[in-house]
């Protein structure tokens, strides 16, 4: 029999709560009966930046590792379940998004000598495994498992680089949700690991020679970024350093090895941000110096092998993108040749494959797939069924074997075979989900900011949804560092949209949705129009009948979580509800912390006497003001976060208790053991979206209850 999670009347769930003894649900006496939340110790920490002082009465929060930091993680955590066990519908919740993500799921292949490498992850597993098939459609095996790794099940594994002859493969293994892993070697037939292990630190690119005697990689030292050589079955300690003395940690190098093992590809990012970066070229088979193809250029230079040419994507000169072509032996600028000039739609990201540029593009914030010749002629493209996301393409210049991912909101991620020559596809892996995504309505509208900047937005609904005023919204964006927020299968909006609410994704500036230009419109001094794109968003949403703020719900993470903080303090008679997910709030000591000097290029940085004036005017944790009725909110981090330090949420959360004037609750919750991006099984990651969502569920009043 079918189960349906329906948005029921608040009169029928503050019923079926008041039998259960639970706190009532009805209109604004939502929150009345919830405990006062625990008593944080305020210091008198003052800092002086640039003439102004700034109180920071939780700076002692910071020490993560502390006895007293500890003990209020415990009481808070403990405070945030005496809430949420005694409210209905999690149990429903869990049901439902378990038959929408318990299913088989197969990522992205790599093709290496007629083997399929791919991560894989089967109904009722709890972690990804690295699989192979031999032949297209030879038979999946299981090269490397995770779950023994851990009782727990929050160790997992990622596959970094495969040999050409497809017979070795390096893996790192990630304890929790840390960034760092440690990289090992496995053989492929003997499914036995090597000796060589690499220590536990963070890794960008990483690539076998073609005779397998060696490894080059780049990972980020105490120091900065390097490259290093490996010779296999050599002492790590002793690898050779080729690159990246005097690069500091503001910076980012990754490496990729020529197909052939001729040459490496180096490429410098200057910070997160990614508008310029640095291309150099070594004729490492040759022994060759390392050679600058664009060192002097403050834009983007992503390049890709193909045969003998270096194909070259920059939005220098082009802020939507263009394409050159140069010879891998005469690399230098003066050598290019633009073969895919700039359009209307913004270039993505460009694969060589089958002798072809497969080229990945964005138009009005949906993707499109194109098909060029190695001199730039267009030759077709890829047609999809309805407005979504190019997720991934994957190819081998030699080789006519090429994949793509196509994915929607109410459209499980499919993955597509594509015959270069023939131009024939079909689907090589689908994520059977039970949902019928013809139920589901799409729409993109667009509004205007409030500087008058029209902005697009995505409206997920079940059809016939009419606008009533009262419509269960969820909202979500993230508006920065260039990425772009297309539809992409998303079981929360789903679960949300099934029978009665709404879904909505705005496209703000910061992202890449529209180039260079759409970027630069939301970093540094600009960072406000972020925010104010988000709210003209959800003032569009009330303006044309969908909703009102009582109804409003929205949740970020990261960059997003910062969109949050803002939102809270900033607009908080805007929003009933707000999840803020592994954030950023402290802003004017944000890049003191972990790999944050990367985000120094996006943001800024308050030790700059110019940018500390615009981040401090926008800066959450420092707008938190007290006696202002603020939203229900729920922090969500954990310790093994090695990207955004937890500090954020732990500070912002007893800084908005301690202000709070409303009877809203502000809560966090803590995991000990997961991350800034994953780390843990799948059945705890669906209980813990399970419980975002029944907080904002609980507070606008539309709690999920299961009809049969």
């Amino acid at each position: 029999m079918k189960t349906r999670i329906r948005f029921r009347a608040v009169a029928l769930v503050a019923a079926a709560m008041a039998m259960m003894g639970a706190m009532p649900l009805a209109g604004q006496a939502q929150s009345r009966g919830v405990p006062k939340p625990p008593v944080t110790r305020r210091d008198s920490v003052v800092d002086v930046m640039w003439g102004i002082r700034i109180p920071d009465p939780y700076r002692w929060l910071e020490n993560q590792t502390s006895p007293e930091t500890r003990a209020w993680i415990k009481t808070e955590d403990d405070y945030t379940h005496s809430i949420l066990s005694k409210l209905p519908g999690r149990a429903a919740l869990i049901k439902r998004l378990t038959a929408l993500e318990n299913v088989d799921v197969t990522r992205m292949p790599a093709e290496r000598n007629g083997r399929y490498f791919y991560m894989r992850r089967l109904q009722g597993q709890d972690l990804f495994s690295i699989c192979v098939r031999d032949g297209l459609e030879g038979k999946g095996r299981v090269l490397v498992n995770p779950a023994p790794m851990s009782a727990n099940h929050t160790t997992t594994v990622q596959l970094l680089a495969i040999s050409n002859d497809g017979s070795l493969i390096a893996y790192g293994i990630r304890r929790g949700g840390a960034d760092q892993v440690e990289v090992k070697f496995r053989k492929v037939d003997s499914g036995r690991d090597l000796a060589d292990v690499l220590p536990s630190t963070r890794y960008f690119g990483a690539n076998f020679t073609p005779d397998m005697k060696g490894f080059y990689y780049a990972r980020q030292d105490a120091a900065g970024p390097r490259v290093y050589y490996h010779a296999m079955g050599g002492n790590p300690a002793a690898d050779r350093m080729i690159f990246g003395q005097g690069y500091g940690q503001d910076k980012i190098i990754s490496t990729r090895l020529s197909p052939g093992g001729r040459y490496l590809l180096i490429t410098v990012y200057h910070g997160a941000a990614g508008d310029r970066t640095d291309l150099y070229l070594k004729n490492v088979a040759a022994g060759g110096p390392i050679v600058p193809v664009v060192k002097d250029l403050h834009s983007r230079f992503i390049a890709r092998f193909g045969g003998k040419t270096l194909f070259i994507w920059t939005d220098w000169g082009a802020p939507r993108g263009r394409v050159f072509a140069t010879s891998l032996r005469e690399p230098g600028r003066a050598h290019w040749k633009e073969i895919i000039p700039q359009g209307s739609a913004v270039i993505q990201g460009i694969y060589p494959a089958g002798g072809k540029l497969m080229v990945n593009y964005t138009e009005d914030a949906t993707s499109s797939l194109k098909i060029f010749s190695a001199e730039g002629r267009a030759e077709g493209h890829i047609a999809f069924p309805t407005l979504g996301t190019v997720s991934g393409v994957s190819g081998r210049w030699k080789s006519d074997n090429a994949f793509f991912e196509f994915t929607s909101f109410a459209v499980p991620t499919t993955i597509y075979h594509y015959d270069v020559k023939t131009e024939e596809r079909n689907a090589w892996a689908r994520m059977n989900v039970p949902i019928k995504s013809s139920d589901f309505e799409l729409r993109q509208i667009w509004y205007h900011s409030k500087d008058g900047t029209r902005v697009p937005m995505f409206l997920m609904f079940k059809k016939g949804l009419k606008p009533d005023g009262k419509i269960p919204t969820l909202m979500t964006a993230y508006g920065g560092f260039d990425i772009s927020m297309t539809p992409f299968y998303w079981p929360e909006a789903v679960v949300w949209a099934e029978e009665g609410g709404l879904f909505a994704l705005p496209n703000l500036r910061g992202g890449g949705e529209f180039g260079e230009a759409w970027h630069k419109a939301g970093m540094f001094q600009n960072k406000q129009n972020v925010f104010n794109d988000f709210y003209a968003a959800a003032e569009w949403l009330v303006k044309n009948g969908y909703t009102n703020p009582s109804k409003i719900a929205a949740m970020g993470a990261s960059n997003g979580g910062l969109l949050m903080g803002a939102a809270m303090t900033q607009q908080p008679h805007l929003f009933r509800a707000i999840v803020c997910q592994y954030p950023l709030l402290d802003m004017l000591r944000y890049q003191k912390f972990f790999v944050a000097k990367y985000w120094v290029s996006e943001y800024g940085s308050a030790t700059n006497p110019q940018q500390f004036k615009y981040i401090y005017k926008y800066s959450p944790y420092q707008h938190v003001a007290k006696g202002v009725k603020y939203p229900a909110v729920m922090f969500v981090t954990g310790d093994s976060d090695t990207r955004v330090a937890p500090l954020h949420a732990r500070k912002m959360c007893a800084m908005m208790q301690w202000a709070n004037g409303s009877s809203r609750p502000i809560v966090i919750h803590y995991d000990t053991s997961s991350g800034h991006s994953g780390g843990l099984p799948l059945p705890r990651q669906i209980a813990e979206t399970a419980r975002e969502m029944q907080f904002m569920l609980w507070q606008i009043g539309a709690l999920a209850i299961v009809s049969r």
